[in-house]
């Protein structure tokens, strides 16, 4: 199995660190995608000043979602990036400090350095490519 598939198969919280709540935003539509597949969404987004987004409450940073998510018995399993590649490295190092299994860069996210911290913590990490995109590929 690969790490696609691992993630795909394996994961059920996905923390969205730059979730927009506009639907026209690529976050918007592919975190949508995702829940309606069966993902928990947890936005991650300081500009969303904790409205509620795809029915989930909005987090400022990945500490406090990570933090209410445990409250509420669960963890979060998937920090998916949707910053520019100048943020992926402190979205990784805080993936890296709540304990995410896994961290998705989205297309165009590429921070070797930062997916090389967190593989070396043990995190598998896939970069610049799509969940959504991929999602679809293995369901034919």
């Amino acid at each position: 199995m690969d790490l696609i598939d691992e993630i795909l198969d394996n994961v059920k919280t996905i923390a969205v660190v730059g979730l927009s709540d506009n639907p026209a935003r690529d976050s918007h539509g592919v975190s949508a995608y995702m829940q309606s597949q069966g993902y928990r969404i947890i936005p991650v987004n300081p500009a969303l000043n904790g409205a509620s987004v795809l029915g989930e409450p909005s987090y400022p940073d990945l500490q406090s979602a990570a933090a209410a998510t445990a409250e509420q018995g669960a963890r979060v399993d998937l920090v998916d990036v949707f910053r520019r590649s100048e943020f992926a490295g402190a979205v990784s190092d805080d993936a890296i400090s709540i304990g995410a299994r896994y961290v998705w860069m989205q297309d165009g996210v590429v921070d070797e350095p930062a997916a090389a911290r967190a593989r070396d913590a043990g995190i598998g990490v896939i970069m610049d490519d799509c969940i959504l995109r991929q999602h679809k590929r293995r369901r034919g």
